[in-house]
């Protein structure tokens, strides 16, 4: 991790379902000096009489001033010379180059990191994900997870680099 050859700042894109492993590789391989920023973070945080006990039909809108505020900060960052680590899903191609858009626009470089986890793998993570309570462990049934599956779609030919499934 860090900052490319010609020292601009690196802004590593994590993408991938949820419980696919973008939080845990975030909070482990987190360079040193470089920013992690988190939307699900954002959200419990600008909604705390919620916690992560509000249902899971109202984390969507709720999301979406976290995403804008989380946007502000990655470019104010970027444009200070930071490294930053995008903990967020970005399920769609046309979110994804629109992050892009905005790294490049602040000054800095992207890597596009891809976290392909099997729906059964998921499965049992987010078993065992749902009995905790902070931040990232936002409660996610079965079928919203079959919901997400639908509507995810994964990276292909957008410079992407594969994280394996078993590496955490």
């Amino acid at each position: 991790m860090g900052r490319d050859w010609h020292g601009v700042p690196m802004v590593y894109l994590l993408v991938g379902l949820t419980g696919s492993g973008k939080t845990t590789y975030a909070q482990r391989r987190l360079e040193p000096g470089a920013v992690r920023l988190s939307v699900d973070e954002t959200v419990v945080r600008d909604h705390g009489r919620y916690g992560v006990d509000y249902p899971e039909h109202e984390y969507f809108p709720l999301e979406a001033s976290a995403v804008a505020e989380v946007r502000r900060r990655l470019a104010e960052l970027v444009a200070g010379g930071r490294d930053v680590v995008l903990d967020h899903g970005l399920w769609l191609r046309r979110d994804r180059e629109d992050w892009k858009k905005l790294v490049q626009e602040a000054g800095g470089t992207w890597r596009l990191l891809y976290f392909p986890v099997p729906r059964d793998e998921l499965l049992r993570r987010l078993e065992a994900r749902n009995l905790r309570q902070d931040a990232n462990a936002l409660m996610v049934s079965e079928s919203a997870l079959d919901d997400f599956y639908r509507r995810f779609e994964p990276p292909h030919g957008e410079g992407e680099e594969i994280v394996a499934p078993d590496w955490c």
